[in-house]
């Protein structure tokens, strides 16, 4: 009765057990490793941004900063003064990306 169920379960059971950490492993350095690098580069960019920084926010709205709070900025776009959470800022314009707008 034994050697049934041993030769059911495909012979050792060592295989399975190494397994299941490998695929662990794999899902840790392709999945939540990337995420959790992004989400530490965004803090460390919205922790730095400056008064005067041209930025754009998630929602796609380019201005100015023209002053900054604890968790909110103010922003001076072509329609006036908009107030935005500081997490909502996605990145800042360099001068190579301000060029490239300003001849479109």
């Amino acid at each position: 009765m034994f050697q049934v169920i041993f030769l059911q379960t495909g012979g050792s059971g060592i295989g399975n057990f190494i397994m299941i950490p490998l695929m662990l492993l794999v899902i840790y350095l392709f999945m939540i490793r990337p995420q959790v690098k992004k989400q530490k580069k965004e803090k460390e960019f919205q922790a730095s941004i400056k008064k005067g920084a041209k930025v754009i926010t998630t929602s796609g709205i380019h201005g100015k900063i023209v002053e900054l709070n604890d968790g909110i900025c103010v922003l001076e776009t072509g329609a006036g003064k908009i107030k935005f959470e500081r997490s909502a800022i996605s990145m800042e314009l360099s001068k190579k990306h301000q060029s490239a707008i300003a001849k479109k």
